[in-house]
């Protein structure tokens, strides 16, 4: 059995990979803000093994320890492999950082940079000892390798999950079992948060135009079809020769 762990797995890019997770020969093990009952009812349905767990990754210490501690309680040989995916993240308000209170500030560097590299610290921790193949995924975005005006929360946690991951892969290169770490961009998906951007003020995030524009011209990905991208790139062979990639230069 394959274990996979999913942070932010409510709605968008992670719904859609959580459902497309579930299977028999799989323990899917999610992080978001609230259960979902309907992939409950999914999982029962496919015979697949499902726990969810309702935290707030705003609070990202007391979910890495909680995580930790559930990782030291499992008998390795149940598993395959093990797979970590930090999915989960915040817009944050759009527009001049200035113009955004310190509590969206911090909660959106918390949730799209801290939570993820605390639970990858105890991800690793808790399964260095495991003799299996390990991965960690970063979901992370375009806009944290351009810069985008009004957009400068979500563009400095996305950038530094992407270098955060550089050295990660270098730490785990050195080890005889170290884990395989990418930080891959899923591409533009049609999601709430794209509705956001489309409904931004133009005067404080000028790339809202084009945000309509791809939207208005169908290029916008549905969040099933950019899950089964990100999944069947992990799923390649070569995953983690390259620690920071995209799935449309795949």
């Amino acid at each position: 059995m394959e274990l996979v762990i999913l942070t932010g797995a409510s709605r968008g890019l992670g719904r859609a990979l959580a459902e497309q997770l579930l299977a028999p020969a799989r323990l899917l093990l999610t992080v978001s803000r609230r259960p979902d009952p309907s992939l409950q009812e999914a999982a029962a349905q496919r015979g697949s093994a499902l726990e969810q767990w309702a935290l707030d990754l705003a609070h990202g210490v007391g979910a890495a320890a909680r995580l930790e501690a559930w990782l030291h309680k499992q008998d390795p040989g149940r598993f395959t492999a093990a797979t970590l995916v930090n999915n989960a993240g915040l817009l944050g308000r759009v527009g001049p950082i200035q113009d955004a209170d310190a509590e969206s500030i911090a909660a959106a560097l918390r949730g799209g940079l801290e939570a993820p590299a605390l639970l990858a610290a105890a991800f690793l921790r808790a399964t260095e000892s495991w003799n299996m193949p390990r991965k960690v995924l970063n979901v992370s975005s375009g806009a944290g390798r351009r810069a985008i005006a009004g957009w400068s929360v979500y563009c400095a946690a996305k950038a530094g999950l992407d270098h955060l991951s550089r050295v990660m892969a270098l730490d785990e290169a050195r080890r005889s079992n170290g884990a395989r770490v990418v930080s891959l961009a899923p591409g533009v998906i049609d999601t709430d948060m794209q509705a956001e951007l489309r409904a931004a003020d133009a005067a404080g995030f000028p790339d809202q135009p084009r945000f309509r524009e791809m939207k208005a011209g169908g290029q916008l990905a549905t969040p099933a079809e950019a899950a089964a991208r990100v999944l069947a790139y992990l799923a390649r062979p070569d995953f983690g020769m390259e620690p920071v990639a995209d799935v449309r230069a795949a």
